[in-house]
């Protein structure tokens, strides 16, 4: 499927995904693929589902064996020689909505989630005696190399390893749901990143990646650079929570007092919710018995880190405009709007939608404040 200089290719397969044939990639109407940073990522093909006088006993599309719920799909865009793995992902669901006389023509969806939907199917109750969450994070994600996941594990700054004398980690959930739990501890994220080669992917758990090299900016009015076509920008300040509180330590036996007050993440903006003391909550810490000081400090800390990013851009990309996908995960700069909403932020979510002629993209953005942190927003 080509449009616009973006070259889209679909495999699709049991184990092995492999092209779809010329006749089907023909009847392929849509494309949408979603990523964020919170939950399974998500795709949706839809494809005519044409049936002539010779097809009297079924869909065509139906006797293809490699649209079956289960097999493998990859999709992978190139605008120009740079190839960007979009999604690989799982065939979850099939949608069929037959044609109507002189309306619209029959259609076949299939819906499907990256690969991490295969570490929520079995429910476990299994034991991680003195392996500290990242530890256990590595070898749950290990364990599914068969998808390609290739793991990315970053140590929290609050790393303690359970001795057995005192507690045992327990699992009692799907790894998948497991890997999210123990990640919430510490304000990190747990997903999986298709590529970046076909066949690939990264199993990242960790923080949101707040640092590193920013994308290609969002444009908006500012002529013939504008590549936005809509964006809406909102600022909560009465979502920033601090922690105030206390814990029975269980290795000393004593009362230790916990407190958060700023956030430990890399920060987007120049004025902070804190800036706003009217407006910010402090919840009483409420902490799990049998915690040590540091675990309870921590997850006040994640508490504070979470609800930081008061400020929420929605938007509307052109991809042909800007010239290449914006991929959520990592950075983006956003010019156009003024000094207070100009800048870096973090790309917590975005929805590809490709059609023939028309490729374009709705994002979230988010960061902690007002005010940038950057003289100079590069295109």
């Amino acid at each position: 499927m080509s449009l616009l200089g973006l070259q889209l290719t679909v495999l699709i397969g049991p184990t092995l995904p492999l092209p779809v044939p010329g006749p089907a990639l023909e009847m392929l109407e849509s494309v949408e693929v979603s990523h964020s940073d919170e939950g399974r990522s998500g795709f949706q093909l839809v494809f005519k589902a044409a049936r002539s006088k010779k097809d009297f006993v079924d869909y065509l599309l139906f006797a293809n064996p490699q649209f079956r719920a289960g097999n493998r799909v990859v999709l992978s865009a190139s605008f120009g020689a740079l190839p960007l793995v979009l999604m690989d992902g799982i065939i979850t669901n099939h949608q069929l909505q037959p044609g109507s006389p002189g309306g619209e023509s029959a259609s076949l969806t299939l819906t499907g989630e990256d690969v991490s939907i295969m570490m929520d199917l079995q429910e476990k109750n299994a034991e991680h005696p003195a392996q500290p969450d990242n530890v256990i994070a590595l070898k749950l994600i290990l364990s599914y190399a068969q998808y390609g996941l290739i793991p990315l594990v970053i140590p929290p700054i609050n790393l303690e390893v359970p001795l057995p004398t005192e507690r045992t980690p327990v699992q009692r959930a799907t790894d998948l749901a497991y890997l999210n739990e123990i990640a919430q501890r510490h304000a990190y994220t747990f997903y999986v990143l298709p590529g970046p080669v076909i066949g690939t992917n990264t199993a990242y758990w960790g923080p949101p990646i707040r640092i590193g090299i920013p994308q290609r900016a969002l444009t908006v009015d500012m002529g013939p650079d504008t590549n936005v076509d809509s964006l809406k920008i909102e600022r909560n300040p009465a979502d920033a929570t601090t922690v105030q509180g206390s814990v029975q330590d269980r290795t000393t036996n004593q009362r230790v007092p916990v407190l958060s007050f700023l956030t430990t993440r890399p920060p987007l903006a120049l004025n902070t919710p804190l800036l706003d003391r009217a407006l910010t909550r402090t919840e009483t810490f409420g902490g799990r018995s049998g915690q040590s000081a540091p675990q309870a400090t921590g997850e006040a800390q994640a508490r504070t880190d979470q609800s930081m990013d008061v400020v929420k851009v929605e938007g509307e990309l052109n991809t042909a405009k800007y010239g290449m996908p914006l991929m959520a995960r990592g950075l983006v700069g956003l010019r156009g709007v003024g000094f207070s909403y100009d800048g870096l932020y973090y790309v917590k979510k975005v929805t590809h939608a490709i059609k023939q002629g028309e490729y374009k993209q709705k994002f979230t953005l988010t960061r902690e404040g007002t005010g940038s942190t950057v003289p100079l927003v590069l295109p």
